[in-house]
Protein backbone atom coordinates (compact mmCIF):
# COMPACT_ATOMS: atom_id res chain seq x y z
CA UNK A 1 0.00 0.00 0.00
CA UNK A 2 1.72 3.26 -0.99
CA UNK A 3 0.72 6.68 1.06
CA UNK A 4 0.01 9.78 -0.39
CA UNK A 5 1.29 12.85 1.09
CA UNK A 6 -1.18 15.24 2.04
CA UNK A 7 -1.36 18.25 0.66
CA UNK A 8 -2.38 19.92 4.14
CA UNK A 9 0.12 19.03 5.74
CA UNK A 10 3.20 20.45 7.38
CA UNK A 11 6.34 19.04 5.30
CA UNK A 12 8.09 19.39 8.25
CA UNK A 13 7.04 18.20 11.34
CA UNK A 14 3.79 16.81 9.10
CA UNK A 15 1.19 19.19 11.29
CA UNK A 16 -2.51 20.04 10.07
CA UNK A 17 -1.51 23.11 8.54
CA UNK A 18 -3.48 26.44 8.76
CA UNK A 19 -5.63 28.28 5.67
CA UNK A 20 -3.22 31.01 5.84
CA UNK A 21 0.16 29.32 6.36
CA UNK A 22 3.04 31.49 4.80
CA UNK A 23 5.60 29.56 2.73
CA UNK A 24 3.74 25.63 3.18
CA UNK A 25 4.58 25.74 6.48
CA UNK A 26 2.81 25.06 9.50
CA UNK A 27 3.70 27.47 12.68
CA UNK A 28 4.92 25.61 15.34
CA UNK A 29 8.02 25.58 13.53
CA UNK A 30 8.37 29.03 13.12
CA UNK A 31 11.37 29.54 15.71
CA UNK A 32 12.98 25.87 15.52
CA UNK A 33 15.82 26.74 13.59
CA UNK A 34 16.55 30.06 15.36
CA UNK A 35 18.56 28.51 17.95
CA UNK A 36 19.56 25.30 16.23
CA UNK A 37 23.07 25.48 14.82
CA UNK A 38 23.55 25.42 10.73
CA UNK A 39 27.20 24.93 10.82
CA UNK A 40 30.29 22.94 12.67
CA UNK A 41 31.90 24.41 15.58
CA UNK A 42 28.87 24.38 18.02
CA UNK A 43 29.09 21.76 20.88
CA UNK A 44 27.76 18.36 19.85
CA UNK A 45 27.55 17.55 23.14
CA UNK A 46 24.77 19.72 24.84
CA UNK A 47 22.81 19.21 27.31
CA UNK A 48 19.08 18.45 27.02
CA UNK A 49 16.82 21.24 26.80
CA UNK A 50 15.25 21.83 30.22
CA UNK A 51 11.39 19.44 31.03
CA UNK A 52 8.69 21.42 30.34
CA UNK A 53 7.87 20.66 34.14
CA UNK A 54 10.93 22.51 35.15
CA UNK A 55 9.88 25.34 32.89
CA UNK A 56 6.19 25.65 34.47
CA UNK A 57 7.48 25.68 38.11
CA UNK A 58 10.40 28.56 37.18
CA UNK A 59 8.38 30.38 35.05
CA UNK A 60 4.79 30.22 36.91
CA UNK A 61 3.13 33.12 35.73
CA UNK A 62 3.00 31.60 32.03
CA UNK A 63 1.11 29.05 30.05
CA UNK A 64 4.49 26.85 28.75
CA UNK A 65 3.04 25.05 25.38
CA UNK A 66 6.03 22.94 24.44
CA UNK A 67 9.63 23.44 23.47
CA UNK A 68 10.20 24.79 19.74
CA UNK A 69 13.83 25.28 19.33
CA UNK A 70 17.15 24.29 20.89
CA UNK A 71 20.85 25.15 20.19
CA UNK A 72 24.38 26.85 21.21
CA UNK A 73 22.51 29.70 21.71
CA UNK A 74 19.53 28.13 24.87
CA UNK A 75 16.44 26.89 24.40
CA UNK A 76 13.08 28.24 23.00
CA UNK A 77 9.76 27.74 23.91
CA UNK A 78 6.15 28.90 22.93
CA UNK A 79 4.27 30.14 25.86
CA UNK A 80 0.96 32.61 26.80
CA UNK A 81 0.95 35.20 29.24
CA UNK A 82 -2.98 34.79 30.36
CA UNK A 83 -3.48 38.00 31.55
CA UNK A 84 -2.48 39.45 28.26
CA UNK A 85 -3.63 37.06 25.99
CA UNK A 86 -0.98 36.52 23.81
CA UNK A 87 1.65 34.39 23.01
CA UNK A 88 5.25 34.82 23.54
CA UNK A 89 8.67 33.43 23.00
CA UNK A 90 10.49 32.10 26.21
CA UNK A 91 14.29 32.11 25.67
CA UNK A 92 16.46 30.66 28.54
CA UNK A 93 20.03 30.76 28.13
CA UNK A 94 22.47 27.75 28.94
CA UNK A 95 21.39 26.77 32.75
CA UNK A 96 25.67 26.92 33.42
CA UNK A 97 25.69 30.33 33.32
CA UNK A 98 23.84 30.76 36.49
CA UNK A 99 26.92 29.65 38.29
CA UNK A 100 29.01 32.47 36.49
CA UNK A 101 27.96 35.99 39.29
CA UNK A 102 29.74 38.32 36.72
CA UNK A 103 27.53 36.90 33.86
CA UNK A 104 24.04 38.97 35.94
CA UNK A 105 25.21 42.18 35.40
CA UNK A 106 26.56 41.98 31.81
CA UNK A 107 23.32 40.13 30.93
CA UNK A 108 21.28 43.06 32.82
CA UNK A 109 23.30 45.52 30.98
CA UNK A 110 22.56 44.28 27.47
CA UNK A 111 19.28 43.09 28.20
CA UNK A 112 18.46 46.28 29.21
CA UNK A 113 19.49 47.87 25.96
CA UNK A 114 18.24 45.24 23.74
CA UNK A 115 14.81 45.90 25.29
CA UNK A 116 15.20 49.06 23.79
CA UNK A 117 14.92 48.17 20.25
CA UNK A 118 11.65 48.97 19.23
CA UNK A 119 11.05 48.35 15.86
CA UNK A 120 9.06 46.88 13.55
CA UNK A 121 11.25 44.41 12.21
CA UNK A 122 13.21 43.45 15.45
CA UNK A 123 11.43 41.10 17.24
CA UNK A 124 10.34 43.09 20.96
CA UNK A 125 11.99 41.73 24.55
CA UNK A 126 9.09 42.37 26.22
CA UNK A 127 10.67 41.05 29.82
CA UNK A 128 14.15 39.83 31.13
CA UNK A 129 15.71 38.58 34.31
CA UNK A 130 16.58 34.95 36.45
CA UNK A 131 13.91 32.97 37.41
CA UNK A 132 14.07 29.84 38.77
CA UNK A 133 18.00 29.21 38.03
CA UNK A 134 17.32 30.22 34.30
CA UNK A 135 18.49 33.53 32.55
CA UNK A 136 15.51 34.62 29.81
CA UNK A 137 14.60 36.96 27.27
CA UNK A 138 10.65 36.39 26.84
CA UNK A 139 10.29 37.83 23.79
CA UNK A 140 7.48 38.46 20.99
CA UNK A 141 6.45 35.31 19.36
CA UNK A 142 6.48 35.50 15.61
CA UNK A 143 3.54 33.34 14.11
CA UNK A 144 5.29 32.01 10.40
CA UNK A 145 8.71 30.74 9.09
CA UNK A 146 12.04 31.63 9.51
CA UNK A 147 14.12 32.20 6.30
CA UNK A 148 15.98 28.99 6.06
CA UNK A 149 12.47 27.57 5.99
CA UNK A 150 11.12 29.43 3.14
CA UNK A 151 13.88 28.85 1.50
CA UNK A 152 13.65 25.27 1.50
CA UNK A 153 10.18 24.87 0.86
CA UNK A 154 11.66 26.41 -2.88
CA UNK A 155 9.18 29.38 -3.05
CA UNK A 156 11.27 31.69 -2.78
CA UNK A 157 12.14 34.26 -5.81
CA UNK A 158 15.36 36.52 -6.53
CA UNK A 159 12.39 39.44 -6.87
CA UNK A 160 11.22 38.52 -3.26
CA UNK A 161 14.68 38.87 -1.95
CA UNK A 162 15.23 42.41 -3.27
CA UNK A 163 12.44 43.40 -1.58
CA UNK A 164 12.63 41.39 1.72
CA UNK A 165 16.37 42.97 2.04
CA UNK A 166 15.83 46.73 2.13
CA UNK A 167 13.27 45.41 5.07
CA UNK A 168 16.47 43.88 7.06
CA UNK A 169 18.71 46.75 6.41
CA UNK A 170 15.91 49.21 7.99
CA UNK A 171 16.26 47.16 11.02
CA UNK A 172 19.92 46.31 11.19
CA UNK A 173 20.57 49.89 10.31
CA UNK A 174 18.30 50.78 13.73
CA UNK A 175 20.13 48.88 15.83
CA UNK A 176 23.40 49.37 14.56
CA UNK A 177 22.34 53.66 15.26
CA UNK A 178 21.76 52.26 19.24
CA UNK A 179 24.94 50.92 18.98
CA UNK A 180 23.86 47.20 18.77
CA UNK A 181 25.25 44.74 16.52
CA UNK A 182 23.75 41.46 15.58
CA UNK A 183 27.36 39.40 15.27
CA UNK A 184 25.39 36.15 13.80
CA UNK A 185 23.19 37.16 10.83
CA UNK A 186 21.79 33.98 9.04
CA UNK A 187 18.47 32.32 7.79
CA UNK A 188 17.80 31.00 10.76
CA UNK A 189 17.69 34.39 12.60
CA UNK A 190 14.97 36.29 10.28
CA UNK A 191 11.50 35.34 10.56
CA UNK A 192 8.76 36.16 8.24
CA UNK A 193 5.49 36.51 9.67
CA UNK A 194 1.72 35.11 8.39
CA UNK A 195 1.08 39.15 7.23
CA UNK A 196 4.80 38.67 5.12
CA UNK A 197 6.62 40.80 7.47
CA UNK A 198 10.27 40.66 8.76
CA UNK A 199 11.46 40.16 11.94
CA UNK A 200 15.42 39.60 12.91
CA UNK A 201 15.97 37.60 16.39
CA UNK A 202 18.64 37.62 18.97
CA UNK A 203 20.25 40.61 18.34
CA UNK A 204 23.04 40.98 20.92
CA UNK A 205 23.16 37.42 21.85
CA UNK A 206 26.15 36.07 20.20
CA UNK A 207 28.20 38.85 22.26
CA UNK A 208 26.84 38.23 25.48
CA UNK A 209 27.24 34.23 25.07
CA UNK A 210 30.36 35.24 23.37
CA UNK A 211 31.76 37.41 26.45
CA UNK A 212 31.29 33.93 29.12
CA UNK A 213 33.24 31.43 26.69
CA UNK A 214 36.13 31.89 28.44
CA UNK A 215 34.77 30.79 32.02
CA UNK A 216 32.01 28.52 30.74
CA UNK A 217 32.52 25.87 27.69
CA UNK A 218 29.86 27.30 25.26
CA UNK A 219 31.84 26.92 22.68
CA UNK A 220 35.31 26.00 21.51
CA UNK A 221 38.27 27.26 23.55
CA UNK A 222 39.31 30.43 21.29
CA UNK A 223 36.53 30.03 18.97
CA UNK A 224 33.93 33.07 17.90
CA UNK A 225 30.60 32.60 18.98
CA UNK A 226 28.39 32.68 15.41
CA UNK A 227 28.25 31.01 12.61
CA UNK A 228 31.48 30.68 10.25
CA UNK A 229 30.32 30.59 6.88
CA UNK A 230 28.12 33.74 8.07
CA UNK A 231 30.95 35.70 9.43
CA UNK A 232 33.01 38.45 8.12
CA UNK A 233 36.84 37.82 8.26
CA UNK A 234 37.65 39.82 10.59
CA UNK A 235 35.08 38.48 13.48
CA UNK A 236 36.66 35.22 12.76
CA UNK A 237 39.88 36.50 13.44
CA UNK A 238 39.84 39.58 16.01
CA UNK A 239 35.67 38.57 17.42
CA UNK A 240 36.50 41.82 19.93
CA UNK A 241 37.53 43.91 17.28
CA UNK A 242 34.47 44.26 15.03
CA UNK A 243 31.89 46.88 14.30
CA UNK A 244 28.60 47.24 11.74
CA UNK A 245 30.49 46.13 8.59
CA UNK A 246 30.27 42.31 9.89
CA UNK A 247 26.91 42.39 10.12
CA UNK A 248 26.93 43.76 6.30
CA UNK A 249 28.96 41.21 5.34
CA UNK A 250 26.49 38.39 6.57
CA UNK A 251 23.77 40.10 5.05
CA UNK A 252 25.86 40.02 2.07
CA UNK A 253 26.36 36.54 2.40
CA UNK A 254 22.60 36.20 3.21
CA UNK A 255 21.71 38.34 0.11
CA UNK A 256 23.79 35.72 -2.11
CA UNK A 257 22.22 33.01 -0.72
CA UNK A 258 18.27 34.03 -1.26
CA UNK A 259 19.64 34.70 -4.71
CA UNK A 260 21.69 31.90 -5.85
CA UNK A 261 20.38 28.99 -3.34
CA UNK A 262 23.84 28.63 -2.15
CA UNK A 263 27.10 30.29 -0.34
CA UNK A 264 29.42 32.41 -1.71
CA UNK A 265 32.48 30.15 -0.98
CA UNK A 266 35.84 30.09 -2.84
CA UNK A 267 35.48 31.10 -5.82
CA UNK A 268 31.97 31.83 -6.80
CA UNK A 269 30.03 33.33 -9.69
CA UNK A 270 27.47 36.66 -9.75
CA UNK A 271 24.21 36.25 -8.87
CA UNK A 272 23.11 37.54 -12.03
CA UNK A 273 24.72 34.13 -13.41
CA UNK A 274 23.16 32.11 -11.52
CA UNK A 275 19.74 34.05 -11.05
CA UNK A 276 19.38 36.14 -14.05
CA UNK A 277 18.70 39.01 -11.43
CA UNK A 278 19.54 42.26 -12.26
CA UNK A 279 23.54 42.79 -13.73
CA UNK A 280 23.41 45.86 -11.18
CA UNK A 281 22.96 43.71 -8.02
CA UNK A 282 26.59 41.90 -8.48
CA UNK A 283 27.86 45.10 -7.35
CA UNK A 284 25.74 45.17 -4.14
CA UNK A 285 26.61 41.79 -3.04
CA UNK A 286 30.06 42.05 -4.05
CA UNK A 287 30.24 45.11 -2.08
CA UNK A 288 28.91 43.84 1.13
CA UNK A 289 31.29 40.88 0.58
CA UNK A 290 34.53 42.61 0.46
CA UNK A 291 37.14 40.93 2.51
CA UNK A 292 38.35 43.93 3.87
CA UNK A 293 36.33 45.67 6.00
CA UNK A 294 37.48 49.19 4.80
CA UNK A 295 36.10 48.52 1.41
CA UNK A 296 32.21 47.28 2.41
CA UNK A 297 29.38 49.47 2.59
CA UNK A 298 30.09 51.73 5.92
CA UNK A 299 26.36 50.96 7.03
CA UNK A 300 23.22 49.29 6.22
CA UNK A 301 21.65 52.21 4.95
CA UNK A 302 23.23 52.49 2.16
CA UNK A 303 22.55 48.92 0.99
CA UNK A 304 19.01 49.54 1.56
CA UNK A 305 19.79 52.82 -0.73
CA UNK A 306 21.40 50.81 -3.87
CA UNK A 307 18.54 47.88 -3.69
CA UNK A 308 15.20 50.16 -3.79
CA UNK A 309 17.33 52.33 -6.50
CA UNK A 310 17.88 48.79 -8.81
CA UNK A 311 14.07 48.10 -7.97
CA UNK A 312 12.61 51.26 -8.70
CA UNK A 313 14.38 51.41 -11.74
CA UNK A 314 14.53 48.13 -13.66
CA UNK A 315 14.69 49.55 -17.21
CA UNK A 316 18.31 51.24 -16.31
CA UNK A 317 19.83 47.76 -16.63
CA UNK A 318 18.24 47.68 -20.04
CA UNK A 319 19.77 50.61 -21.62
CA UNK A 320 23.10 50.04 -19.84
CA UNK A 321 26.39 49.49 -22.32
CA UNK A 322 26.36 46.18 -23.48
CA UNK A 323 23.61 44.74 -21.87
CA UNK A 324 21.64 44.63 -25.20
CA UNK A 325 22.05 41.86 -27.67
CA UNK A 326 23.99 42.92 -30.87
CA UNK A 327 21.44 43.82 -33.18
CA UNK A 328 18.61 43.69 -31.16
CA UNK A 329 15.77 46.84 -32.56
CA UNK A 330 15.72 49.21 -30.11
CA UNK A 331 11.94 50.49 -29.48
CA UNK A 332 10.73 54.20 -30.17
CA UNK A 333 9.70 55.87 -27.05
CA UNK A 334 8.34 59.15 -28.28
CA UNK A 335 7.14 61.70 -25.38
CA UNK A 336 5.07 65.30 -26.50
CA UNK A 337 6.65 68.44 -26.46
CA UNK A 338 4.38 70.70 -23.88
CA UNK A 339 6.67 74.12 -24.88
CA UNK A 340 4.56 73.92 -28.12
CA UNK A 341 4.52 78.11 -27.94
CA UNK A 342 6.57 81.05 -27.77
CA UNK A 343 3.84 82.18 -24.83
CA UNK A 344 4.61 79.09 -22.79
CA UNK A 345 8.65 78.47 -23.05
CA UNK A 346 8.39 82.32 -21.99
CA UNK A 347 6.72 81.55 -18.91
CA UNK A 348 9.21 78.40 -18.05
CA UNK A 349 11.99 80.14 -18.86
CA UNK A 350 12.03 83.93 -19.29
CA UNK A 351 14.93 84.73 -21.30
CA UNK A 352 16.20 84.86 -24.44
CA UNK A 353 16.28 81.00 -24.74
CA UNK A 354 12.90 81.03 -25.08
CA UNK A 355 13.17 82.37 -28.45
CA UNK A 356 14.92 79.17 -30.50
CA UNK A 357 11.66 76.82 -29.99
CA UNK A 358 9.12 79.19 -31.72
CA UNK A 359 6.70 76.06 -33.24
CA UNK A 360 5.14 72.92 -32.23
CA UNK A 361 7.57 69.92 -32.44
CA UNK A 362 7.88 66.28 -29.77
CA UNK A 363 10.75 64.73 -28.39
CA UNK A 364 12.25 61.15 -29.37
CA UNK A 365 14.39 59.18 -27.76
CA UNK A 366 16.82 57.01 -29.31
CA UNK A 367 19.07 54.78 -27.90
CA UNK A 368 21.58 57.28 -27.53
CA UNK A 369 20.39 60.64 -27.40
CA UNK A 370 16.94 62.76 -27.05
CA UNK A 371 15.99 64.70 -30.27
CA UNK A 372 13.27 67.77 -30.96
Amino acid sequence: MTTEPIANRCPKCQAPLPANAPQGLCAKCLLAAVSTPTEAGQSADRKPAPAIAAVVAAFPQLEILELIGQGGMGAVYKGRQPRLDRFVALKLLPHSLAADAAFAERFNREARVLARLNHPNIVTVHDFGLSGGYFFLLMEFVDGVNLRQAMQAGRFTPQQAMMLVPKICEALQFAHDEGILHRDIKPENILLDTRGRVKIADFGIAKLLGEAREKLTLTAIGQAVGTPHYMAPEQLEHPQDVDQRADIYSLGVVFYEMLTGELPIGRFAPPSQKSGVDARVDDVVFHALEKEREKRFRNAGDVKTRVEEITAHPAAAASAPGQRSPGTAVPERRATCYFNTPARMRNCFPGAAARIYTCKGELQLDAEKLAF
